[in-house]
């Protein structure tokens, strides 16, 4: 049979010869390709490096990752240097571990013998004016009429005193307590000749006035400050104002005092409507210093025991750094990144994008990219996440510490970078 069909045969084994070689010459040029492939994808790096070279210094800091936390690209990763706002992630990433995503802060509200209506705080950073007019309408079910207000701020100790903050009228350096009203800030405007509030949904009350007048500002805002609990006497102000405007009335002065757990009656514990996650997603938004204190502090009572304190807190963050970063590379001295003494490196910023990737979505976006900036005079960094064309998210960190420099030629170059690298299968 084999002899009588020796042209099938050999057909056969011509087309087996030359799948044979089809497969060689394939492999070849697949393994020549590949090399062509990761030449240029070297070549990128060099010119990447090349370029970083020009415009990081010795006093900046530039790394990207990949999706899966591999170091792409970096140049003084492992120098400390001063981060200014993108600490904020970090803090963020203190109060989800301490507090929890859900965690809701709480005011509380008893009557003593004496029919004085107290009110203690337990430092919610998102004590507003709309929430203290549900909170009075909550309270006239149950309260028609009081003598004294008390306000009891003792759930943080004291004056907490931020270190980079200074005496000014800007929002940047509000103080925090724990028992505080819009930020501690009060926005005006000069109308008629006349000082009115610049907020429909808060009154503009005569407690301020003077300090309104004194800023010789036509309009803004006016901080409040600790000296003679201007802070925490403004919020029972304010409260009063609310409870007066709910039908409960009251004859009495405003004043500090302690709640006495035993002896005054729980009238009501206002829950606050906003989860940390809220508050966290609040704070990257606009950059809210006070909110970012008011976490740690927050912190620092959770770990520790009340009172809170900026020293609890801060303990509380170095430990979160070193138990679960795995890392001491950081010096910390509050929550917002006011501070020139706040210190930390790439690297560690890294470890804290790879820990912050499933809240991502709270830091502020444009277009494909995921980030909070800091500035400070003569700092400015940058630091986040770009989502590649299937949804990855490569981490990057900019932290300029030399003056006149800003990241925007380094994020140009990091976003070509990134577009770039995430075409290759082997990039993350």
């Amino acid at each position: 049979m084999p002899a009588a069909f020796p042209g099938a045969t050999l057909r056969r084994m011509s087309a087996e010869s030359r799948s044979t070689s089809l497969s060689f010459y394939t492999g070849r040029l697949t393994a020549f390709l590949l090399c062509i492939f990761l030449a240029g994808t070297t070549d990128l790096h060099a010119a990447s490096l090349r370029d970083l070279q020009r415009l990081i210094g010795g006093k900046d800091a530039v790394l990207v990752a990949s999706p899966r936390g591999r170091v792409l690209l970096e140049k003084n990763a492992g120098t400390k240097l001063i981060p200014a706002s993108t600490l904020k992630i970090f803090t963020s990433l203190v109060a989800l571990h301490y507090l929890g995503p859900e965690y809701r802060f709480t005011t509380e509200f008893y009557l003593d013998r004496d029919d004085n209506l107290k009110i203690k705080g337990y430092g919610d950073p998102l004590l507003l004016s709309e929430t203290l007019r549900e909170t009075a309408a909550a309270l006239s079910l149950k309260l028609g009429s009081f003598n004294d207000l008390i306000l009891d701020d003792s759930f943080f100790n004291g004056q907490v005193r931020v270190p980079g903050m200074t005496p000014s009228y800007q929002p940047y350096d509000a103080p925090n307590g724990a028992l505080c009203v819009n930020f501690n800030t009060v926005s005006f405007k000069r109308l008629n000749n006349a000082y009115v509030s610049n907020e429909e949904q808060t009154p503009l009350l005569p407690f301020v006035d003077e300090r309104i007048r004194a800023s010789s500002l036509e309009s803004g805002r006016i901080v409040l400050s600790h000296q003679k609990n201007e802070a925490t006497l403004y919020a029972g102000h304010l409260f009063k104002y609310f409870l007066t405007q709910a039908g409960i009335k009251s004859q009495g002065e405003i004043r500090l005092g302690r709640v006495q757990q035993h002896d005054d009656r729980l009238l009501f514990t206002y829950t606050s409507p906003f989860p940390v996650k809220q508050s966290i997603g609040k704070l990257l938004e606009f950059s809210n210093n006070f909110i970012a204190n008011q976490l740690l502090v927050a912190c620092g009572a959770k770990a520790y025991g009340a009172p809170g304190s900026l020293d609890k807190g801060v303990m509380s963050a170095l430990r979160y750094a070193r138990e679960v970063l795995k890392t001491d590379a950081l010096s910390f001295a509050e929550g917002s990144g006011i501070s020139r003494k706040n210190e930390l490196t790439a690297y560690v910023m890294l470890k804290v994008l790879n820990e912050f990737e499933s809240y991502h979505h709270l830091l502020r976006q444009e277009g494909e990219e995921f980030y909070k900036t800091g500035t400070l005079d003569g700092i400015r960094s940058r630091a986040g996440y770009i989502a590649d064309g299937k949804g990855e998210l490569y981490r990057f960190v900019v932290m300029m510490n030399t003056r006149g420099k800003t990241t925007d030629a380094v994020m140009k170059l990091i976003r070509r970078f990134i577009g770039r690298a995430s075409a290759a299968p082997l990039s993350s």
